[in-house]
């Protein structure tokens, strides 16, 4: 961990960061919550790939590891994972869902740059406007997300999908997780 807090411990995590900031982050965990878990016309293991993705392209090793530690909770290969970010063209993704993703990487690295015809793909390839606008929230999430984990210093120490336990991975598909994440670590969420 990098010391940009000396109030931290150099061991800490993103619960430490929710605990020393609880009044300014609760609604915050609530809105990750909701888009992440709420009703949507994506599945949990898209929005979940989609957070994977967008942290990788913004250099955010934390949440990267976590979240596609959580895509392969919900059974998403970790490897197309790293393709899609080494060549989303030519990654093994489902050619429905290629659309989406070329819109949060747009979004991602060029925001001021979307066109209608990048929003014309993605109905195109049969997806809502909601499903856009909730694939459109978990970018903007784990923009916020990838940011505030950076500018606190905090680090991931392993994200090994192989390392990691059945118990945990049934934690993690839990529909409750951010919620509950929140409330452990001393938000009113």
């Amino acid at each position: 961990m990098k010391r940009l807090f000396p109030s931290f411990s150099k061991d800490a995590t993103l619960g430490s960061v929710f605990s020393s900031f609880p009044e300014k982050l609760g609604p915050w965990c609530e809105y990750e919550s909701l888009v992440m878990r709420g009703e949507s016309d994506l599945s949990f293991s898209e929005r979940e790939l989609i957070a994977a993705y967008v942290s990788g392209l913004n250099a955010c090793s934390y949440c990267h590891g976590a979240h596609t530690l959580f895509a392969h909770a919900y059974g998403i290969d970790t490897n197309l994972i790293e393709a899609l970010l080494e060549d989303p063209d030519s990654a093994p993704v489902n050619q429905l869902f290629k659309p989406i993703l070329a819109y949060v990487a747009k979004l991602t690295l060029s925001p001021s740059r979307m066109t209608e015809e990048d929003a014309k793909a993605v109905y195109d390839a049969g997806w809502s406007e909601n499903a856009l606008f909730d694939a459109i929230q978990v970018c903007g999430v784990f923009s916020l997300v990838n940011r505030l984990v950076e500018g606190t210093g905090i680090s991931r120490v392993n994200s090994d999908p192989n390392e990691v336990d059945e118990q945990t991975l049934k934690k993690l598909r839990s529909k409750t997780f951010y919620s509950d994440f929140g409330r452990a670590n001393g938000l009113d969420v």
